[in-house]
């Protein structure tokens, strides 16, 4: 082997080593810049803000509003500070205990005889037997579409006790007319037909969507057990149905102690203040006397009613852990 010549393992001259030497490795990518970054962050935001700029004018500030209303007492065309006086004016006002003795009675006759009504019809409309269902849903469903107080021109007109087609066809039997909306026990009955009426089918249709959620397999169980339809309805269809009656009694009786269309189409709250409820006090002193700022106490007394009846529901109603 000659000098200076090279050997494979590369331990020969200097110019080989050099040849070996590794080449540099690439430079790291530059990182992204960060105001698009924050620019991406924000952009959910952007898009929820015209929502909530929507909210905050047309639900926080008008409620906030009339709670700085409720502090003050119309005089003279003036706003006046009085602090709580309208609260404790509530509770020396008979017409007030009037309209909530009368908003109670509907919640507690018309609301619970409404919700049976619904849950045997969300049954028989889940019923097999029964041909043409989807026509029978529509058609229970529809009261629901009409306007509150188109059905309450309707009804004021079938219940009229001098030309009103009921009074009409009981003449033809041999009745004697009712009178529908000018005695006070038959206004508040035709009150509560005309809620029960509008409202049924709609609590029947919440019903029937959580009634076919339910497995046939324990049906099926059930029937091996030996338990007929009644046990079947109040072992398996009731307890299944328990999420559904919550909601439906819940939103019913917001609705009821909200009561204002039907009363003030049908009676205006007559006949001497039979059907006054709540919601139509709360009118009559906000754009009749224009006492805006005992109307908003009544409106603060009537959400703190609402509140508590709920947590009661709830806890009465709702899942036990």
């Amino acid at each position: 082997m000659t000098p200076g010549a090279t050997t494979t393992d590369g331990r020969g001259g200097g110019g080989s080593r050099a040849a070996a030497t590794p080449a540099p490795s690439p430079a790291p990518a530059p990182a992204p810049a960060r105001p698009r970054r924050r620019a991406g962050r924000s952009a959910p935001y952007l898009f929820v803000l015209p929502a909530l700029l929507l909210f905050a004018a047309f639900k926080l500030y008008p409620i906030a509003w009339s709670f700085l209303l409720g502090l003050h007492r119309t005089v003279g065309g003036t706003e006046t500070f009085v602090g709580a006086d309208n609260y404790v004016r509530l509770a020396d006002d008979p017409l007030f205990w009037t309209a909530l003795r009368n908003t109670g009675v509907i919640l507690a006759v018309q609301v619970p005889l409404m919700l049976a009504l619904a849950t045997g019809l969300a049954v028989a409309l889940d019923s097999t037997l029964l041909r043409g269902r989807p026509v029978f849903r529509l058609g229970f469903f529809l009261p629901m579409v009409t306007g509150l107080v188109a059905y309450g021109i309707v009804f004021s007109v079938l219940l009229n006790e001098e030309y009103g087609l009921v009074n009409w066809l009981f003449g033809l039997v041999g009745v004697d007319p009712v009178p529908w909306l000018t005695e006070g026990m038959w206004a508040r009955i035709s009150l509560g037909l005309a809620l029960t009426w509008h409202y049924t089918g709609y609590n029947a249709v919440i019903l029937l969507a959580r009634l076919q959620t339910i497995p046939a397999e324990l049906y099926d169980a059930a029937a091996v057990d030996g338990a007929g339809a009644p046990n079947a309805f109040r072992h398996v269809t009731l307890p299944g149905l328990r999420p559904a009656l919550l909601l439906t009694t819940v939103l019913s009786t917001i609705g009821t102690l909200q009561l204002f269309d039907e009363p003030y189409v049908l009676t205006g709250g007559g006949p001497d203040n039979a059907t006054l409820t709540i919601g139509v006090y709360l009118y009559q002193n906000a754009f009749t006397y224009f006492d805006f700022g005992y109307a908003s106490a009544i409106a603060y007394a009537l959400t703190v009613l609402v509140g508590v009846l709920g947590l009661i529901q709830f806890r009465l109603l709702g899942e036990k852990s």
